[in-house]
């Protein structure tokens, strides 16, 4: 194993270990010294990759972002009519908060956190991008209704996301059927109607 993939599967350990305890105790119940700890590695170490608590949890947000990204654009068939590329990808987003429910649980506390005004990412966010890229595709194309693209952004992942923790609470049990219905819901909203 080269020393570039040591560096990488100890920053994984960290990160997995840090997506753990930020779920079971928050962020301010996640000490780096505990994070040391559930990672096997030395608090130094740690230091030695963040220099903060800071570093780790913004870090830790950008590198879940990039990971949830790949997976948003991996078997996006652009052949596909638009209307079924939405589906696919609003499908898609709720079913890897269902399988990384640790994920969906740090971002929620993240971006209602001071750490999310800190991050140097927040006004260019991969995954965020891509929504964003793919609805303000099909307003140019007319598909979709005309509004604010950061809006319509910020309505269709609040769809995804309440969707899903709604499913996990067991509040609701969301059935394939009914996850077609609110897809189905959403799209409705925004597309436009003209012509179509």
């Amino acid at each position: 194993m080269s020393q570039e993939e040591i560096i990488a599967e100890k920053k994984k350990a960290i990160f997995a270990s840090t997506l753990e305890l930020v779920r079971e105790n928050g962020f301010h119940g996640t000490p780096m010294s505990l994070v040391a700890k559930k990672a096997g590695v030395a608090a130094g170490t740690i230091y030695h990759y963040f220099e903060s608590k800071d570093a780790l949890i913004i870090a830790l947000y950008s590198y879940l972002r990039g990971k949830m990204a790949e997976e948003m654009l991996r078997d996006d068939d652009q052949t596909l009519d638009y209307q079924t590329r939405f589906f696919n990808l609003w499908k898609k987003h709720f079913h890897y908060f269902l399988r990384h429910t640790d994920v969906l649980y740090f971002f929620e506390q993240f971006v209602n956190s001071p750490y999310y005004e800190r991050c140097p990412e927040k006004g260019n966010d991969r995954c965020q991008n891509i929504i964003a890229t793919f609805l303000n595709e099909g307003m140019e194309k007319g598909f979709l209704k005309q509004m604010n693209g950061k809006l319509m952004s910020i309505l269709v992942n609040s769809s995804v996301v309440t969707s899903a923790k709604i499913h996990l609470t067991g509040k609701v049990e969301i059935t394939e059927t009914e996850l077609q219905q609110v897809a189905q819901y959403v799209w409705d909203g925004i597309r436009n109607n003209q012509g179509f």
